[in-house]
């Protein structure tokens, strides 16, 4: 079963972890260029390595992210997998569930878009929502018809605390059974200051060309940062473990986090000490070579 390498980045399985301790920016950053180096460097190793992930076909890779609004997202997916075989990565962005979605466990929608073996499965934020939003904003839980959630005759109470551990406990054991049928669990939170968000969001509002990205609602949640916090240290706290880690990632130099993000995952790709299969061939492999340095060319018979 995958095992999470060590590094400084990553949350305790103890439950010891304390969110205010990881930066958002570390110090004596490399330069801009060579951090651009560094990014082609381990986008081709991790390239590299989706190949014999494939060709081993014992193991799937699920990399979740996790972050604010504007953390980067989007970009750091698009830049660390971008020398990736398409065909084995799949992408799956999660916003507002939908009615059928709403009609079953908060799990259930992320299922069928699980990686295949020898695969990678990219989520753009995941169930985790459903501890995260959810938590700071109780009212969604109405549309579920919680048998153990508010009651719309009650208004919109806050849940007690056994029912998040109880989703807690619902995705440990979660990612414990992918674990178990092969499936590595990467998880990444794209850890933005207030500052970073906030500049982000201006620099948004002043390109016209991508004034689709903000919203209003944008708002509204960094009016509720000090009651996210509380819900991302809770859900990293009760989540992280050997087999489904959380790396919490400085956020605010874009160029870094992504190098950071993707050595990690080359990192637990290389945990899986990946072999690809003996081949079958019907006679040795020299004779099959020299076979095709003999033979002519393709073409028309003479």
């Amino acid at each position: 079963m995958f095992d999470a390498p060590h590094h400084p980045t990553l949350a305790p399985f103890n439950g010891s972890f304390d969110l205010a301790e990881h930066p958002t920016l570390l110090v004596g950053l490399p330069s801009e260029e060579r951090l651009e180096e560094r990014l082609d460097e381990v986008t081709q190793r991790l390239a590299a390595l989706q190949q014999q992930l494939y060709a081993d076909h014992r193991w799937a890779l699920l990399v979740v992210f996790q972050g604010r609004d504007a953390a980067g997202k989007d970009g750091t997916i698009a830049r660390v997998f971008q020398r990736a075989d398409p065909a084995g990565v799949h992408v799956t962005a999660f916003r507002a569930p939908s009615e059928d979605e709403l009609d079953h466990d908060f799990l259930w929608r992320t299922v069928p878009h699980l990686p295949a073996r020898g695969h990678i499965g990219v989520f753009n934020r995941s169930y985790y929502e459903e501890v995260l939003v959810a938590r700071v904003h109780p009212e969604l839980l109405l549309a579920q018809h919680l048998p153990d959630g508010p009651d719309h005759t009650e208004g919109v109470p806050e849940p007690p605390g056994e029912f998040w551990l109880r989703r807690f406990e619902s995705i440990r054991n979660y990612e414990l059974h992918l674990a178990r049928s092969g499936v590595a669990v990467v998880k990444f939170f794209l850890n933005v200051s207030a500052d970073e968000q906030r500049d982000r969001f201006l620099a948004r509002l002043k390109d016209p060309a991508k004034h689709w990205k903000f919203r209003e609602e944008d708002i509204r949640d960094r009016e509720r940062w000090h009651d996210y916090t509380a819900a991302y240290q809770a859900a990293i706290e009760n989540t992280s473990r050997a087999w489904a880690p959380w790396y919490v990632i400085p956020a605010d130099d874009k160029d870094h986090m992504r190098v950071m993000v993707a050595e990690r995952i080359i990192a637990a790709l290389e945990a899986l000490d990946l072999r690809p299969p003996e081949p079958a061939f019907d006679r040795p492999i020299e004779e099959i070579r020299e076979l095709l340095e003999d033979a002519r060319p393709p073409g028309r018979p003479v």
